[in-house]
């Protein structure tokens, strides 16, 4: 559990330091993307990036795993 913790922290620490450079990623603007813009309403699901962010986490823990 501490390893575990550890390496939670060292990857959120790394992901804060990384911030300017992943905050350029498309992701939440990807093609498949449900966005709807009227008078009163904005409206935005994230259907593609969250099938990607999905697929990349299984596919990690699959490898963590094996």
């Amino acid at each position: 559990m501490q390893q575990l913790l550890i390496t939670l922290g060292i990857l959120i620490l790394l992901l804060g330091l990384a911030w300017p450079w992943v905050s350029q990623l498309p992701l939440g603007r990807l093609p498949g993307d449900i966005h709807i813009e009227r008078e009163n309403l904005s409206f935005h699901f994230p259907l593609m990036t969250g099938l990607l962010i999905s697929i990349v986490l299984s596919l990690l823990l699959w490898w963590i795993r094996k």
